[in-house]
């Protein structure tokens, strides 16, 4: 279990987000082979949860070696356009944290290969958070197993629904060392690293 995380007080209702975390079956970002959620409301986990996605594509031994999803796996599951129009309305005007921009990069090929918009979210990297929230995570070690070592956050690494729910507690963390809330970090997430020594 991760250490229980508690939003400052004053910053109720500044917590609300959700985090995802994707997989792929190849080195094409967009050849998703899982999608996770991670839901948090008043600076809590409501919600975790993940889908398998048909890629539609060829699965590579390095990327199966990673995550343990094979062809065989997805065969009944819905293709990225199939559930396009569920992941749009549940991620619109909500912030969502992806750790680093790979989920981005992923969702946006995704949507391009099947001519669909891309979804409508305010993105939150939340390794650009953490390097600015914890100083000894501003030149290197942030990546979600490091941050997640150091947070005490226990989790199953590469599984997307685990990587949505550590993102997202990497996040509510920064929240409580810095009294910032989740809406100031998509504006300070952007600022100089200097501006934080």
């Amino acid at each position: 279990m991760a250490r229980a995380i508690r939003a400052p007080a004053g910053l109720a209702g500044a917590t609300d987000f959700i985090a995802i975390d994707v997989e792929t079956a190849n080195n094409d970002p967009g050849s998703i082979c899982q999608i996770g959620f991670a839901r948090f409301a008043g600076g809590a986990l409501v919600d975790n949860w993940a889908w398998l996605i048909h890629p539609q594509t060829w699965f590579s031994s390095h990327n199966t070696a990673i995550h343990g999803i094979r062809a065989a796996d997805v065969a009944g599951a819905p293709s990225w356009d199939d559930v396009y129009d569920e992941i749009a309305v549940l991620l619109a005007g909500r912030i969502v944290v992806s750790h680093t921009a790979f989920d981005v990069t992923a969702t946006a090929r995704a949507c391009a290969r099947y001519d669909r918009p891309l979804l409508g979210a305010q993105w939150l990297d939340s390794a650009r958070v953490a390097r600015r929230a914890f100083a000894q995570f501003a030149r290197r070690g942030w990546g979600l197993a490091s941050l997640s070592e150091y947070l005490a956050i226990e989790f199953d690494h590469h599984d997307a629904g685990e990587d949505a729910r550590a993102a997202g507690l990497v996040v509510l963390a920064a929240v409580e060392a810095s009294g910032r809330s989740v809406a100031d970090w998509l504006t300070d997430a952007h600022r100089p690293l200097r501006e934080f020594a």
